[in-house]
């Protein structure tokens, strides 16, 4: 089967999901990051429709993109007015693109009771519309909106719509699950039998309403479309629309449809982080072929097989798209997991069969306690160190103790009042015992401040450490004020990024194993021993 073109709609559909509003400068960007990765068409917006898209569609005339086309969208003309003067098509007109995308209604209920018109009018305004871009020499892909309810409802008049668009001159009919009900059988048949039926080349346009957009895309392509049309992650009005990431991916790796290079095809999942932090929609964890956990491993079974034969576990090879391997420890894991990451962190020489067989032991155990090894990868890596001979850690602790004052104003309105959290401690440090004390605005700031105070003479460069998130979390509700909690620590130098854990029911105590780990993790590594 020959190529497939593919046509980004991130920057229009895509932005119609709700927590998304990009800037002029936000569609830049993805604009030429999708560039990047190959993509035939780019839709940027909807000239005319807001300050916004105008704006963007002015700038892009100095935009350079290497293989996409930009495309700007909009409707047909209006009920009774001449595409001459139609304000959507002259709009269209001066965004000043090569291609546009019109969409037109193919469903005979939207003609007679949303646009409340007549069926003959409506396909007057297809025809009318693209007659009057191509004679302004444009490319104009017609998307049938509502195709697949219309085409059950009333098969004869939806075809008509699309013979409209073919007549005027339309390059592309790209058929749309506007309401993304339709299942992939259900597509499958009505493209094949539009193929038969029209001459000019087909493209589909799937929501996801239905969790079945990629799979009615892929159907439709198998029927003989040759465009597909999607958002980067799937982004998009209610469940979003076709994900043009894992479309790329299943066409190219599961089909033999070439679509973009190896290259690009390998940048699937930077693409996906990137235009997700543009956008600031939380990745997809869970998302396929580029979520963080679509090649991680939890189960021991699954760690076992894998460490004797990748694929056994997975799919594909995760470097294809850009992803890599995780092997996650917890109470789940089995010595398998463990020797895996061991191997992954460089210990596995040093780790006896009796060490791995205690660590698997101590993790399922901690786990039971209220810890989580999965999500603090430093701490998990300090507690294989402990239990492998000869590990001597940089600073122990030998006690510490910390006390909050709440101070009140002598009168209304002085100054001085607040809380106030004083922590003393006592590290030993080689032959050594340092003690110290901080201050802070609470308890784990004192502490904090205490600990480094304590460290910073045999190791000055512990100030590069920076605290970016700390976060708590009840692991049993029932316990209610007395209930075990769970601390988890997120640190970096400005290089790396780790993260530890504590637990117990004295949220201070849960706070120091946390953030001693983030420190002699830190210490560790900077030996050199790491």
């Amino acid at each position: 089967m020959a190529g497939v073109v593919l046509y980004d709609t991130t920057l229009r559909d895509g932005a119609q999901q709700e927590g998304i509003s990009l800037s002029v400068e936000d569609k830049l960007k993805v604009a030429r990051k999708v560039d990047e990765l190959g993509v035939q068409y780019v839709e940027g917006g909807w000239p005319g429709a807001n300050p916004k898209d105008d704006e963007f569609f002015r700038q892009a005339r100095g935009l350079r993109l290497h293989h996409a086309t930009l495309v700007a969208f909009g409707s047909t003309r209006r009920v009774g007015q001449r595409a001459e003067t139609d304000p959507t098509l002259l709009a269209l007109l001066s965004a000043e693109t090569r291609t546009i995308t019109l969409v037109g209604k193919s469903w005979d209920l939207h003609v007679t009771q949303v646009l409340e018109t007549t069926l003959e009018e409506n396909l007057a305004m297809i025809a009318d519309s693209i007659r009057f871009l191509k004679g302004r020499g444009r490319e104009v892909f017609f998307d049938a909106e509502h195709f697949f309810d219309g085409f059950r409802a009333n098969p004869a008049y939806a075809l008509q719509a699309l013979r409209a668009a073919q007549e005027a001159g339309a390059d592309c009919l790209v058929l749309c699950d506007t309401n993304g009900g339709a299942l992939p059988h259900q597509v499958a048949a009505a493209v094949s039998l539009v193929r038969r039926e029209v001459r000019v080349p087909l493209g589909i346009h799937a929501h996801n309403d239905a969790d079945t957009a990629v799979a009615t895309s892929l159907a439709a392509i198998q029927a003989g479309v040759t465009q597909v049309q999607g958002t980067v992650n799937g982004y998009g009005e209610r469940c979003g629309n076709a994900n043009l990431l894992s479309i790329i991916a299943d066409l190219q790796l599961k089909m033999d449809i070439p679509c973009v290079t190896p290259e690009q095809l390998a940048s699937l999942t930077e693409v996906s982080r990137y235009v997700g932090e543009v956008v600031n929609i939380p990745p997809n964890t869970v998302q396929p072929y580029v979520g963080v956990n679509a090649f991680t491993h939890k189960a021991g079974l699954h760690a076992s097989a894998m460490a004797k034969v990748e694929q056994s576990y997975q799919h594909i090879p995760p470097q294809l798209v850009g992803n890599a391997t995780q092997v996650l420890v917890s109470e789940l894991a089995g010595r398998g997991n463990v020797a895996f990451k061991l191997r992954e962190l460089g210990l596995a020489d040093q780790a006896t069969p009796e060490s791995v067989r205690r660590l698997v032991e101590v993790v399922k155990e901690r786990e039971s306690l209220g810890f989580q090894y999965e999500v603090a990868g430093a701490s998990f890596e300090l507690l294989a160190r402990r239990l492998i001979p000869g590990y001597t850690p940089p600073f122990e602790l030998v006690d510490y103790l910390v006390v909050v004052e709440k101070r009140r104003r002598a009168t209304e309105g002085a100054a001085g009042d607040g809380v106030l959290a004083e922590a003393t401690v006592k590290v030993r440090l080689g032959t050594r015992v340092a003690h110290v004390a901080g201050e802070g605005n609470g308890p784990v700031n004192a502490l904090d401040a205490a600990l480094r105070q304590a460290l910073k003479e045999l190791y000055p460069q512990v100030e590069r450490v920076k605290l970016v998130d700390y976060k708590v979390r009840v692991v049993n509700p029932d316990g209610a004020t007395g209930a075990v909690v769970r601390v988890l620590i997120e640190c970096t130098d400005g290089e790396s990024v780790w993260h530890t854990v504590g637990a117990s029911s004295n949220i201070i105590e849960a706070s120091w194993m946390a953030l001693a780990d983030s420190l002699e993790w830190w210490l560790v590594r900077r030996s050199g021993t790491i």
